[in-house]
């Protein structure tokens, strides 16, 4: 029975020890892409994606576009921040799992190994696009800690610090022909459950990527 259970256990280990892995992205490629004018002129929304996956590079540009460090001296962001809070974190649902972007070292740190993709939005197409990003408030960067109160009020520079990266998410879309959109429709009280969210912690927003169906 022992050596039954110690077997069991092994299996675990292991399993957990394959699949259950951050993800080290390469450095982003900061001098590709096309004009901004260009991606301006080209920025769009879609709604129908094929099930082709993004390729690392893809994701490191992605994500470094999104919300990474640009000034790194000073751990600027890409994106502006309201009192500089970087109080929005930026969790990304993969076929492999859930994962939370760390910008300080450019990678993504597992949260968990379930596919989240279908739980991030009611919509159809967002269960098969390439990832889903969501979008989280973490108040408690912001001075709010559990426990205290927190209302649209506190929420409002959120809401537009949120957004202000999903455009920026769009402008790389374009830039990398690739499909984008950024969505309200979520069924936030199950997904936060499913990410293991503190009371602190609000879901903005989501924005599906992937490649666009032709």
């Amino acid at each position: 029975m022992k050596k039954l259970s110690f077997f069991y256990l092994a299996l675990f280990l292991i399993g957990n020890s394959v699949f259950a892995q951050d993800i080290s992205l390469p450095a982003p490629d900061k001098k590709g892409g096309k004009t901004l004018m260009q991606a301006l002129n080209e920025r769009q929304s879609f709604r129908s994606y094929t099930d082709e996956g993004l390729t690392k590079q893809q994701m490191s540009d992605l994500l470094w576009a999104a919300w990474g460090i640009n000034r790194t001296d000073q751990k600027k962001r890409t994106a502006a921040s309201a009192m500089n809070y970087q109080e929005i974190d930026m969790y990304v649902a993969l076929p492999t799992g859930l994962y939370l972007y760390i910008a300080e070292s450019h990678s993504l740190k597992m949260i968990n190994n379930k596919d989240l993709r279908k739980t991030t939005g009611t919509q159809g197409y967002v269960n098969n696009a390439a990832l889903n990003l969501v979008f989280v408030a973490d108040m408690g960067k912001a001075g709010k800690r559990e426990g205290i109160k927190i209302d649209d009020s506190d929420l409002f520079m959120s809401y537009a610090n949120a957004a202000l990266i999903a455009q920026n998410v769009y402008l790389y879309c374009a830039s990398a022909e690739l499909g984008c959109i950024v969505r309200g429709s979520i069924p936030k009280e199950k997904l936060a459950l499913e990410m293991g969210l503190k009371s602190n912690q609000y879901i903005i927003l989501a924005q599906t990527v992937g490649h666009p169906r032709k």
